[in-house]
């Protein structure tokens, strides 16, 4: 029978794990997956889950007792068998013999690599003997944020008796490592019979004999806290001190974000450049319009996991909900000396508490920015870690919430605070991560995306490392263009190149999305190929429209967005061949095309001092994938040239120097050549034509 919670999801599928069998390692990875699932219950790489399992050794052939865990670096909600580690339990458990109490932390994390029976394991993580040394076949870590409420409580030991009664454990706050496993075995010897533990300032750990009552059990006990919590603030009246003041509207609100977010962004990536995010969720909201904002947010966050990825607090802005945005240099002026207080403060912070051989200082430009009455920003490396930050915050905000109606909340004390942030272990988890790609922390806003060339220039600047926003005219090709991503790879924006309100309102949704702008590639277009008295009026003016005006337009609001940053940037606009070459039947095409390549020279020239480089990219007989060919143009090249439609192909290849097809993504490598490659060249032409001699700049 399903179960039902007021405060938590009950996602089990019990004909899902019926599928699963008697397989235990797949029915610990599906409560993981339906555990993660939650926000509210764990957030992204937050937590870890666990089972052990009779294996037979392969040295001996006997039974031995395996635990499977969360390897270092994963995220419950997507894991699987290649992100956890197999170790033997006998084997770690005996590490208590080596031991040499706190000093000896990161010595233990080399020695749980001795303890390995899956070769196939994922490096184990600092907590891997917080599940070992307990005895449960099925062991969860989560952290629920109406448990962290609790452990972040003033009193949080005597609270915990209150809501649980005798059923729960309780240790104070420790750092994650091998003694916080010590002390977890002890309170389990000193509370048999518990059915879980509350871990002071960090989170929760659960257990059950079987995959399904370690979910059950975690969620009772989670809607037990819940449900408390939400009595106190019942019995309270109010959360977080009352309102100080009221939200904007939701339209202003995102407008007020999309014109700021652009100078926030510059200001973060004073030393290292950042992908953005906003949020204006009721919960933060309530959270930025309280009274006890001022108070509470200086204090820091609580959980290890929180402020490991939004530092130990954030920056305040200022400015009033109703202040002027627009006037940049003016923002600028009332932005600039809290960004270099929150830096000051961070330096001081790292020099306070500061070891011999704690790691350099890392960034002190703040990640979680909030703006009372409008909302929260976040700024880190790339979307899906300033999005994951973000929501961190969020579970701060409901940490706080909720401690605060319990007793009073209480935050780490800085050193520990320190002690985590600059850990060894963090730095050299820090150090394995892969390089980053060469696009990495750029934004790019393509025209034309939702197929064709645009699509496949969108396709190689995310796979180079950037977010882009794909803009087309048809939603229905956007949406699907958006469907081949991953999540926080891209966004879209419907966008009509020749209305200037529209193209604001995309630079409005990158903005948004991802905090600013740093390419704009205008490949937007189409083709009509006619002879002079042929060429109407209408026929000219739409080529104008698109090819020129478009790129007009596209290049001033995207330069725009690039000054207020201070980043520097790109735009590369998509040509032709045909606005070097005259061909016949071709004048209306080929002199916008002209016009289209003469505007990069111009802009190249004036866009210098900002460090925005201006290029253009010249296609020739893309043919393949190109959605101009599926219209009149294909025949009206065909009869300029005497041919049949179905021998354009192989017409084009033989034309060129090097007999070569082109197609959608050669001109997308001629694109990335300008942004990722060419990182000193401005004012250019790449043709990508296979070689056109009558096409050669000169």
């Amino acid at each position: 029978m399903e179960k039902t919670f007021q405060y938590v999801d009950y996602l089990w599928d019990e004909a899902k794990a019926a599928e699963l069998g008697d397989d235990q390692v797949a029915l610990f990875l599906y409560r993981s997956n339906i555990l993660g699932a939650d926000l509210r219950i764990t957030n992204y790489g937050g937590g870890n889950t666990s089972c052990k399992t009779i294996e037979k050794d392969p040295l001996t052939n006997e039974d031995v007792e395996v635990m499977w865990v969360k390897g270092s670096g994963g995220d419950i909600g997507t894991l699987t068998r290649k992100g956890i580690a197999g170790l033997y339990t006998e084997r770690l458990r005996n590490l208590k013999n080596v031991y040499g109490g706190l000093e000896d932390e990161d010595r233990m994390v080399g020695l749980f690599n001795h303890c390995i029976y899956d070769l196939d394991s994922k490096a184990p993580s600092i907590d891997t003997p917080l599940h070992g040394l307990l005895p449960f076949k099925h062991i969860d870590h989560l952290h629920p944020d109406a448990l962290i409420a609790v452990a972040a409580a003033k009193d949080s030991e005597k609270v915990t008796k209150e809501i649980w009664g005798d059923t729960m454990g309780w240790v104070p706050w420790q750092r994650p490592g091998f003694d916080l496993g010590l002390q977890l075995e002890r309170c389990l010897e000193e509370n048999p019979g518990i059915r879980g533990i509350v871990l002071g300032s960090h989170g929760l750990f659960t257990w059950g004999d079987t995959s399904y009552d370690c979910y059950v059990n975690s969620l009772e006990v989670i809607e037990m806290a819940s449900d408390y919590i939400e009595k106190k603030i019942k019995e309270n009246g109010e959360v977080f001190g009352g309102q100080k003041l009221k939200s904007l509207p939701a339209e202003e609100r995102k407008e007020k974000a999309a014109e700021l977010m652009p100078l926030l962004r510059g200001l973060a990536s004073s030393e290292n450049q950042m992908i953005g995010h906003f949020t204006d969720s009721d919960t933060v909201l309530q959270y930025i319009n309280s009274n006890d904002l001022e108070r509470l947010a200086p204090m820091g966050t609580s959980c290890p996991d929180h402020f490991l990825r939004t530092k130990i607090q954030p920056l305040i802005l200022t400015l009033d909900p109703s202040d002027d945005v627009t006037d940049t240099e003016a923002t600028l002026k009332k932005l600039e000396p809290s960004f270099e207080q929150y830096r000051e403060e961070y330096r001081q912070y790292y020099e306070n508490h500061k070891h011999a051989n704690s790691p350099a200082m890392r960034d002190p430009n703040p990640v979680i920015i909030i703006y009372p009455g409008v909302g929260m920003f976040s700024f880190a490396k790339n979307k899906q870690t300033t999005r994951v930050a973000s929501e961190f915050y969020v579970n701060a905000i409901n940490v706080m919430r909720g401690a605060e109606a319990i007793t009073e909340y209480t935050s780490l004390p800085r050193q520990e605070a320190f002690d985590i942030e600059y850990w060894l272990l963090e730095e050299a988890k820090l150090q394995r991560m892969p390089a980053e790609k060469p696009l990495s922390r750029k934004v790019a806003i393509v025209t034309g995306a939702a197929g064709g060339i645009g699509k496949a220039i969108a396709d190689k600047l995310v796979a180079e490392g950037a977010n882009v926003v794909l803009t087309d005219i048809s939603q229905e090709n956007l949406d699907k263009a958006l469907s081949t991503y991953k999540r926080d790879e891209a966004a879209i924006a419907l966008c009509d190149v020749t209305k200037e309100e529209s193209i604001e309102k995309a630079y409005k949704e990158a903005n948004l999305a991802f905090g600013g702008v740093d390419i704009v590639v205008h490949s937007a277009g189409l083709a009509i190929s006619k002879s002079l008295p042929d060429t109407s009026l209408k026929d000219w003016e739409l080529l104008q429209n698109v090819l020129v005006k478009g790129q007009f337009l596209m290049a001033q609001k995207g330069v725009e967005i690039m000054r207020k940053q201070g980043l520097g940037g790109d735009i590369v606009n998509i040509a032709s061949k045909n606005g070097l070459v005259s061909g016949p039947n071709n004048v209306g095409y080929g002199t916008a095309k002209a016009a289209q390549q003469h505007m990069t020279r111009l802009l190249a020239a004036e866009l210098g001092s900002d460090h925005i480089r201006v290029n253009t990219v010249n296609p020739d007989g893309v043919i393949v994938g190109s959605k101009i060919w599926e219209g009149d143009w294909a025949e009206g090249r065909a009869k300029a040239h005497g041919i049949k439609v179905e021998d354009l192909p192989a017409h084009y290849a033989k034309r060129n120097l090097l007999n070569e097809i082109i197609l959608p993504e050669d001109i997308a490598n001629g694109v990335f050549a300008c942004v990722g490659v060419l990182d000193k060249s401005t004012g250019n032409t790449i043709n990508v034509d296979g070689g056109m001699a009558n096409a050669f700049v000169r």
